[in-house]
């Protein structure tokens, strides 16, 4: 029962960014956009339902994220920036398995060499070593993406209490982070050893939350 609670929770913490991405740093959500980043109409088939949701997310973000957000900003840059560093280096965890699914073999080695230096030189991720040798970041890329690429259709498109919104794709590609596609999951959830274990995970999905809505 516990096993299939933390499954449930790290699906929904993996859909936590898509609010904070949409609603921006004023916390204004455009509901009428359902177009993915190919210009796909996707469909609303539960658009009655989606604009319930949206008006208690939309309240909920004024009085919770949008403040969190806002004390984040009052921290000192070096913090934040410190911060940002250590989200974006775990992301490439994910990012490069599907580089190599997708087949973006340049992106997976530059994302590679960018782990290995930002882990080890850069102190856990804190300082991005990597891009001061010259090596860029490249774009994010998570399961649902690379379904996409494989020409799996959005589906419904549909808005999760508290965590936004999101598509049956890119829910079932979520599936694949506790299937062991995730290795920064697979280090904290499913192993939990005295060094990381769940609360470390959630902690890294809440901050790069309010990371991202800040």
């Amino acid at each position: 029962m516990k096993k299939l609670f933390s499954i449930v929770i790290i699906i929904l913490f993996s859909q936590f960014q898509v609010l904070n991405a949409i609603a921006g740093s004023d916390g204004e959500v455009e509901i009428s956009s359902k177009k993915n980043n190919n210009q796909q109409v996707v469909k609303d088939c539960f658009e009655s339902v989606n604009r319930v949701t949206f008006a208690f997310n939309q309240g909920l973000d004024k009085i919770i994220f949008k403040p969190l957000a806002k004390g984040y900003r009052k921290l000192p840059q070096p913090i934040r920036s410190g911060t940002s560093n250590v989200i974006n280096n775990l992301g490439n965890v994910v990012t490069i398995p599907n580089n190599i699914l997708q087949g973006q073999m340049k992106d997976a080695s530059m994302n590679s060499l960018r782990l290995i230096i930002n882990s080890t030189l850069g102190i856990a991720g804190i300082f991005d070593v990597a891009s001061y040798y010259g090596i860029e970041k490249r774009d994010k890329e998570d399961y649902g993406q690379t379904l996409g690429t494989w020409g799996v259709g959005e589906g419904c498109y549909f808005i999760l209490p508290v965590l936004g919104p999101t598509t049956v794709r890119d829910s079932i590609g979520s599936l694949a982070n506790v299937a062991g596609g995730d290795a920064w999951y697979n280090v904290t959830v499913a192993n939990d050893t005295q060094y990381f274990n769940e609360a470390d995970y959630y902690l890294s999905q809440l901050l790069s939350g309010v990371d991202f809505r800040a």
